[in-house]
C-alpha cells in the first residue's frame, strides 16, 4: 500500500503592526461614550481623574495586530490590546521563537515566549502579546486545515452560545433578548456615603425597569476595598444582585477570600479579567471566588485559556471570559464549565448590538436574540478590514 506524507507548514513571518481608534483597544474611543462616562477605578481616589478613565490613560495602548505567516502564503491573524509596546516585544523578542518552526509547535512556542520573558514579563503587556501571537497561530493552523478555531480545541459542547450584556442599559439588554445586564459601578469608596447611596440607588432604578427574574450585575473595575464592597453587596441584596465583579485589585487574592465570605448568601464574587496564566488563576481559585473571567487576549491565548479552564474545572469553578468576541466564542462554545459568554455593548449609549472590535474586523458575528451560532469558517472566522490604517512601529 502506498503512503503518502504531507509536510507540515513551517512559520516564514511574524509581524506586528498597530491601530489607533477603537479595535481591540476599545477604550480607544472618540467623543461619548458609556465605558468612559463616570465610572469607578483604582484611580477615583483623586478627583482629578473621577470623570474619565482616559484622563489617567487607559487608551494609551492602543490595538496590536499580530500576523503569523506560513511558508505556503497562508496567514492567520489576532488582535489584542498592546500597542507599540506588545509591537516591539513581537517584533524584537517573541518572533525568533516562531520564524522556521512548525505551525503545529504550539505548546513549545508557548512555552519559549513565557520562559524567555520571565525577567521583565508574567503578566500585563508582555502576557497580552504572547496572547496575541497564540491566537494568531490558533487562526493559523484553523486557516491550514479548513477548520473553526473550535474544532481544534475538540469540538462544541452545545449547538449556540447564550450571552449576557455588559453597558450601560441592561433595560435595553433584557428587550434585546440577552439573559442579564451587567452594569459600571459610577462611585467608589472616596465618594462617601453619598456614592454608595447614588449606587445602590441605580441598581434599584435598573430593577424596577427590567423586572425580579433578569440578572443584574455590577462591575467594579478594582476599585473597591473588602469593607466598601460588604457593605455595598450588602446593600445590594434587596435588589436582586447577581454577582459583584472585579470589586478589588487583583493583587488583593486575600481580600477576595474575605469578600467572599461576607457577601450575602448566593450573592456571586467573581474576577479575574487581568489575571493572567494558571499560576495566577491557581491562586485566583483558592480564594474560593464562584466564576473566574480571563481575557483570551490578555491571559496567555488559548493554550492557557485551556490549562486554566481545566484547573477551574477542577475547583467545581466557571470560567466566563471577559469579552473578547471571536476570540472567546470558539473557547466558549467547547467548554461544558463555560455556560454563558460576555457580549460587550460598544453602541456609544449601549442601545444597539455593534461588533465589539469595529472597525477593525469584517465579518464579525455578534448575537441575535442574545444568542449566536458560532460559524464553521476556518480559523477564528474574521478577516482584518482592509480600509483601516495600521502601521508597522517596528521590523526584525
Amino acid at each position: 500500500m502506498a503512503s503518502s506524507s504531507r509536510k507540515t507548514p513551517t512559520i516564514a513571518q511574524v509581524r506586528a503592526s498597530t491601530v489607533r481608534g477603537k479595535g481591540a483597544d476599545y477604550h480607544d474611543q472618540a467623543g461619548y461614550h458609556w465605558i468612559d462616562d463616570h465610572i469607578a477605578t483604582p484611580m477615583s481616589v483623586y478627583p482629578e481623574y473621577r470623570e474619565s478613565r482616559q484622563s489617567f490613560g487607559l487608551n494609551v495602548l492602543g490595538t496590536l495586530v499580530v500576523e503569523i505567516e506560513a511558508d505556503d502564503g497562508t496567514v492567520g491573524f489576532a488582535v489584542t490590546t498592546a500597542g507599540e509596546i506588545g509591537a516591539w516585544i513581537v517584533e524584537k523578542h517573541l518572533a525568533r521563537f516562531l520564524e522556521g518552526r512548525p505551525v503545529t509547535d504550539l505548546e513549545r512556542i508557548w512555552d519559549q515566549m513565557y520562559r524567555s520573558t520571565l525577567f521583565y514579563g508574567r503578566r500585563g503587556v508582555v502576557l497580552n502579546a504572547i496572547s496575541a501571537v497564540d491566537l494568531a497561530l490558533y487562526d493559523l493552523l484553523g486557516r491550514l486545515r479548513g477548520e473553526p478555531v473550535y474544532a481544534l480545541l475538540g469540538g462544541p459542547v452545545r449547538d449556540e452560545l447564550q450571552f449576557y450584556a455588559t453597558g450601560a442599559r441592561p433595560d435595553v439588554a433584557k428587550e434585546l433578548g440577552f439573559i442579564g445586564g451587567k452594569m459600571p459601578l459610577h462611585h467608589g469608596p472616596a465618594e462617601g456615603e453619598e456614592g454608595l447611596r447614588k449606587n445602590l440607588d441605580a441598581l434599584a432604578d435598573m430593577r424596577e425597569r427590567v423586572g425580579e427574574d433578569f440578572w443584574l450585575m455590577w462591575d467594579c473595575w478594582m476599585s473597591l476595598d473588602v469593607d466598601y464592597a460588604t457593605r455595598l453587596a450588602r446593600g445590594a441584596a434587596e435588589h436582586g444582585l447577581r454577582w459583584i465583579e472585579e470589586a478589588l485589585i487583583p493583587d488583593d487574592y486575600w481580600g477576595y477570600a474575605q469578600l467572599k465570605r461576607q457577601v450575602p448568601p448566593g450573592m456571586l464574587v467573581t474576577t479575574g479579567e487581568h489575571e493572567a496564566t494558571r499560576w495566577g488563576f491557581r491562586q485566583l481559585l483558592e480564594t474560593g471566588v464562584d466564576i473566574i473571567q480571563p481575557d483570551v487576549g490578555w491571559c496567555g491565548g488559548i493554550t492557557e485559556l485551556l490549562k486554566i479552564s481545566a484547573l477551574a474545572d477542577s475547583h467545581g469553578t466557571m470560567v466566563v471570559p471577559h469579552g473578547s468576541s471571536v476570540y472567546s466564542y470558539h473557547f466558549v462554545v467547547t467548554r461544558t464549565n463555560s455556560p454563558f459568554a460576555e457580549f460587550l455593548m460598544m453602541h456609544e449609549t449601549a442601545e444597539k448590538v455593534v461588533p465589539m472590535f469595529e472597525p477593525l474586523l469584517l465579518g464579525e458575528p455578534v448575537p441575535v436574540n442574545g444568542r449566536l451560532r458560532v460559524p464553521e469558517t476556518p480559523g477564528f472566522g474574521v478577516e482584518l478590514n482592509p480600509d483601516v490604517e495600521r502601521e508597522r512601529p517596528f521590523t526584525h
